[in-house]
């Protein structure tokens, strides 16, 4: 097969054919060759759909500064428990971990970020196939596929975010609590739970109730109080939370009121 001089120059190792032999004791074993690794990040991290405004999320630029040490503290705790799990991602197989993480506290904590930093992380570090999605802005796009002209069925909609290796579900609980709603819910959170694939979670509410929480977040001046109605078991069905707990290991930031109004605005104002 002839090779073209800019396919040579771009990997003289396999002459940009992708695949390199490795000895073997016989005629040899066709591997990937690195470059198909290394080419195949930028198209992964397309494929995810991660929003423009967090395609720079990285762990490296997570934002823990605020006036209060406690929140600080809690802030580098979870940068700390997730920049962990980045590092435990491959497992010494070759396979991948199997548990998720679920980032809960009030809007504007960093939770996103964090979610989405180890989704591109793991992109670009291994390669792996993963999906970012909105929980409310896919009921919407769900809910598009009814009518008549549209050119995607429910299905198809919903296969790559069931199936994805890696899956960020953003906004866990936004969605009033309809039987319709419950149904696509518990269709994608079972499916990957049977399956074991890696789901990272992110809710403005808290898993449980814990004594005291609604006290807490009030007396730190918290626009959301985390009081009865702020926990998730309100928003989806409690089996699910209950799968949820089994397959994400919780990385609270309940401590933190909205960062982007006590730390962004202040450094955004001339």
């Amino acid at each position: 097969m002839a090779v073209s001089p800019q396919a040579e120059a771009a990997c003289p190792k396999c002459e940009g054919r992708g695949w390199v032999l490795v000895a073997d004791g016989g005629a040899g074993t066709a591997q990937r060759c690195d470059c198909f690794k290394r080419d195949l990040g930028p198209a992964l991290l397309n494929q995810a759909q991660v929003p423009e405004r967090y395609l720079n999320c990285r762990l490296a630029n997570f934002d823990t500064r605020h006036p209060d040490p406690g929140v600080r503290a809690q802030l580098n705790r979870a940068l700390a428990d997730t920049r962990r799990y980045v590092e435990g991602f491959l497992r010494e197989d070759g396979s991948y971990a199997p548990l998720g993480l679920v980032f809960y506290g009030p809007p504007g904590t960093g939770k996103t970020h964090l979610a989405v930093a180890v989704l591109i992380e793991l992109i670009e570090g291994y390669r792996v196939a993963g999906r970012f999605a909105d929980f409310t802005t896919l009921i919407h796009r769900i809910q598009s596929t009814f009518d008549p002209s549209s050119p995607q069925s429910k299905q198809q909609v919903l296969d790559p975010i069931m199936e994805a290796p890696l899956l960020v579900l953003d906004e866990l609980g936004a969605q009033k609590p309809t039987p319709w709603v419950q149904d696509i819910l518990y269709l994608i959170i079972n499916n990957r739970y049977n399956q074991r694939l890696p789901t990272l979670f992110t809710t403005n509410y808290l898993l449980d109730s814990p004594a005291g929480s609604a006290e807490k977040s009030l007396d730190r001046g918290a626009d959301i109080a985390f009081a009865g109605d702020r926990v998730l078991s309100r928003r989806i069905e409690a089996r699910l939370v209950s799968r949820l707990c089994e397959m994400a290991r919780a990385i609270p930031m309940d401590a933190v009121t909205d960062h982007r109004r006590e730390v962004k605005m202040p450094a955004n104002r001339v």
